[in-house]
């Protein structure tokens, strides 16, 4: 909870400074990122999108460590960015690279209002917002590049994101230190879920302190089939779950 001794800092002041080291990242976009980052300091941060103590880091941790991913992107491909929550790294990447078309595919409600609001201001118009889980678009869409960013344990995800890759197209993940550990013990179930190859990309070293650090998983020649995901049973809807333990008679 707020501490009510301490006065709460005004929106406009919770922006930080730009570093130097966001022109090499945005180019002559970097006054459309530095209006995102001033939205993610203000608003983002008062709708609870983003933490107060996240303000100071926005530049380092948020926008530039997506950012670096940028370079990855083939021209004009198509982009799904899952769980998108304040546009990261979904709408970081559309402003750097306008040439993208990006889908950010968030279910919670006051989420998608904040990123529509978000979309409109930054005049993206490579930009489409969709309400609704990754599942909700197997049967519709596919695109080149899927990507998240601390969505989910990396076997979970690739079950989620991989139906939606197109054929030749790859998962970014963009993940912590972890990432080597989860690939290793969660290798069955990217195999499972479709993935033909993995691997461990860092990116950014010469303008961030750590490299951002991202499981890249390829697809083969046509898009995975959605795995059932099994943690837990299926329900029919409308259906009791019996509490009983009597047996049957045989």
């Amino acid at each position: 909870m707020p501490d009510p001794s301490r006065p709460a800092v005004p929106p406009e002041e919770r922006i930080p400074p730009t570093p130097s080291s966001a022109v090499t990242v945005f180019g002559d976009r970097l006054e459309v990122a530095e209006h995102y980052v001033a939205l993610l300091a203000t608003t983002g941060i008062d709708h609870g999108l983003v933490g107060p103590r996240e303000a100071p880091r926005l530049w380092e941790r948020h926008v530039l460590g997506c950012g670096v991913v940028a370079p990855l992107l083939g021209p004009s491909s198509t982009l799904a960015d899952i769980g998108s929550g304040a546009g990261l790294p979904g709408l970081v990447l559309a402003l750097a690279r306008p040439d993208v078309t990006v889908t950010l595919v968030e279910p919670l409600h006051r989420r998608v209002i904040w990123l529509e609001r978000a979309v409109t201001e930054l005049g993206l118009g490579n930009v489409t917002v969709h309400e609704g889980r990754a599942e909700s678009l197997w049967t519709h869409r596919t695109f080149d590049v899927v990507t998240a960013r601390a969505v989910a344990r990396i076997g979970v995800l690739a079950g989620w994101c991989l139906p939606l890759v197109a054929p030749g197209g790859r998962l970014l993940a963009i993940k912590g230190r972890s990432i080597e550990d989860e690939l290793r013990e969660d290798a069955a179930a990217l195999t499972a879920a479709g993935a033909d190859a993995w691997q461990v990309e860092q990116l950014g070293s010469s303008v961030l302190e750590q490299p951002a650090t991202l499981a890249v998983l390829e697809v083969g020649d046509r898009t995975p089939s959605p795995v059932p995901d099994r943690r837990t049973p299926a329900k029919r809807p409308g259906a009791k779950r019996s509490t009983s333990t009597r047996r049957r008679p045989r």
